[in-house]
C-alpha cells in the first residue's frame, strides 16, 4: 500500500466519530475517545481432523477475506469424544491492524452484512462487558471476495472487534457510528 495512502473509514473516524464521541461522552481530550486496536477473525472446522486438504481451503479462504494470511490453529487438549488429539491442527486464524483492519471493516459493513440472509441487524447484546464487540457469521459466501462455485463446504466464522472503549455503551457507539447496522 502507498504510504499516504488513508482508509476511507479511518478517515472517516478521525472527521466525525472522534468529535462525534467527544461530544457525546463529554471526554475531556482527544485522546480519551476509544477507538478500534484490532479485529480477529477465527474460524474452526470439525472435519479437518480426517481430512486436511480441508483445512486448506478454510486457511485460503480466509487469507482471501481478511487479505492477510492466516496462521493455523491447534487443539490444546486431546478430547477423545470428538476423535481430536492435542495439537492438531483444527482452524485458522487472522489477526488485523492498521489499514488492513479498516478495509476489513469497510467491507464487512458495506458489502458482506448487507448480504446476509433474513438481514435484520447485528445483535446489540454480543459486548464483553469492557467494549468489545463478537459477531458470528454462519457463511463464508457473503464476501464478495469467495468465488461460490468453488466452495466446497460453508464454513462460519468469529468477528471480535477490540476497542479501547471503557463500556459497553462506549464501545457500541463507536461501532454505531462507524456505521455497523445494529439492531433497533
Amino acid at each position: 500500500m502507498d504510504a499516504h495512502y488513508e482508509p476511507r473509514l479511518k478517515t472517516r473516524y478521525r472527521a466525525e466519530v472522534s468529535q462525534a464521541m467527544l461530544a457525546d461522552f463529554q471526554y475531556g481530550n482527544v485522546m480519551e475517545v476509544p477507538r478500534l486496536v484490532k479485529i480477529v477473525i477465527n474460524t474452526t472446522t470439525k472435519d479437518a481432523v480426517q481430512n486436511n486438504k480441508l483445512l486448506e481451503t478454510v486457511v485460503d479462504e480466509l487469507t482471501l477475506i481478511a487479505g492477510q494470511k492466516a496462521v493455523l490453529t491447534r487443539a490444546r487438549k486431546s478430547v477423545a469424544n470428538f476423535k481430536l488429539r492435542e495439537g492438531v491442527a483444527i482452524g485458522a486464524r487472522v489477526t488485523l491492524r492498521g489499514a488492513r483492519m479498516w478495509e476489513f471493516l469497510d467491507r464487512l459493513i458495506t458489502l458482506a452484512v448487507p448480504r446476509i440472509r433474513d438481514f435484520r441487524g447485528l445483535s446489540g447484546r454480543a459486548f464483553d462487558g469492557r467494549g468489545n464487540y463478537s459477531l458470528g457469521l454462519t457463511e463464508q459466501i457473503i464476501f464478495p471476495e469467495i468465488d461460490y462455485d468453488k466452495v466446497t463446504r460453508i464454513n462460519g466464522m468469529n468477528i471480535t472487534f477490540v476497542t479501547t472503549a471503557k463500556t459497553d455503551e462506549e464501545g457500541r457507539a463507536l461501532l454505531a457510528k462507524l456505521g455497523m447496522p445494529f439492531m433497533k
